[in-house]
């Protein structure tokens, strides 16, 4: 099999535990793929962290889970330097933190202080921690997914823009269709018989039977080389920068738009929007983007990047509504 139908056949196996979240899966892939980190944001009991397990499940990875409480320090994500002593002696030796995994989940990432936070952003920006001045690399395969409840905001600590930019993607999180959730209840009274459903693997985690399928990183690896090649013509290209530029210059593009933004998408946007591009593109069977795959993913890069004015704001409208614009007056070129 290639590395294409190695991540479709992963994308089938989280499809049939995660069910009616079909987008979140897609993008969680296209962030894996994409070499990027993820925010994403929902309502609870969204399968959001059902998906990353189940990524980890299917993936020859090592998943570590970080619950962020208002109590949480830095060194409780990233590790320390610890005492030990032995025969009469005694060294300082590094206790790594939960970073220190393929696969990290974030949760409820708002909920610590902004010290925590930069902890986090830090080691997903370098890809390493400092700690008692030695430096310690992260795993080569390296995915940050952060959660956000939108709706609970007491005792929470909102990231920073500069922060949120650190994020590939910022992906919201909806209900399922009538049809995904009476599957949801199935599913659930399914797995109510532990027996019927679970196996014990070598590791002594439990997975839910039927999952030997497991994709290898050296695959992941493969896939990220070929999107590496997918070709952007510069007609695409120019229509990345446009779509970028719009955002900085909206009085050129529209009278609302020059009211609604205050401040535009930054480079890591345009990076960001290229890369994905391309993950999607590879994904699609391609071997070249078009404006199409730009479109299908420029609302998660651009979402969290764009800040709004306070007549947006009184307005209601949503960073969703302003790119959404931003397609209606940006020509492809």
């Amino acid at each position: 099999m290639s590395a294409r139908d190695d991540v479709l056949a992963l994308q089938a196996r989280m499809g049939e535990s995660v069910i009616g979240q079909a987008r979140m899966v897609e993008r969680l892939l296209l962030g894996l793929l994409a070499d990027g980190h993820l925010l994403v944001e929902g309502l609870p009991g969204l399968a959001k962290t059902r998906a990353i397990k189940s990524l980890a499940r299917h993936l020859d990875a090592r998943l570590s889970r970080v619950q962020f409480t208002p109590d949480l320090l830095p060194a409780d994500i990233t590790g320390s330097d610890v005492y030990f002593s032995e025969g009469g002696k005694g060294e300082f030796r590094f206790q790594a933190g939960p970073i220190f995994a393929n696969l990290v989940l974030a949760d409820e990432v708002n909920r610590s202080p902004a010290k925590v936070q930069a902890a986090l952003l830090e080691a997903m920006e370098e890809r390493q921690v400092t700690v008692g001045g030695r430096t310690h690399r992260l795993e080569p395969l390296f995915l940050v997914m952060a959660t956000q409840n939108p709706i609970e905001q007491e005792g929470t600590y909102p990231l920073p823009e500069a922060q949120m930019d650190r994020f590939l993607m910022h992906v919201n999180v909806g209900y399922p269709v009538a049809d995904a959730e009476a599957e949801i209840i199935r599913l659930a009274r399914a797995e109510e018989t532990p027996a019927a459903t679970q196996q014990v693997r070598a590791d002594g985690t439990a997975g839910v039977a039927g999952t030997e399928f497991r994709l290898s990183a050296e695959t992941v690896f493969d896939a990220r080389r070929q999107i590496h090649e997918i070709t952007v013509s510069e007609p695409v290209e120019q229509y990345i920068v446009a779509l970028v530029q719009a955002t900085r210059e909206p009085a050129r593009f529209d009278d609302d738009l020059q009211r609604w933004i205050q401040v535009g998408v930054s480079p890591r946007g345009s990076i960001g929007l290229d890369k994905v591009s391309r993950a999607i593109a590879w994904l699609r069977g391609r071997d070249y983007v078009t404006p199409d795959d730009v479109q299908a993913v420029v609302h998660d890069v651009f979402r969290h990047r764009l800040m709004l004015s306070y007549d947006a704001h009184a307005a209601g409208v949503s960073a969703d509504a302003v790119i959404d614009r931003l397609l209606q007056r940006v020509a492809v070129a």
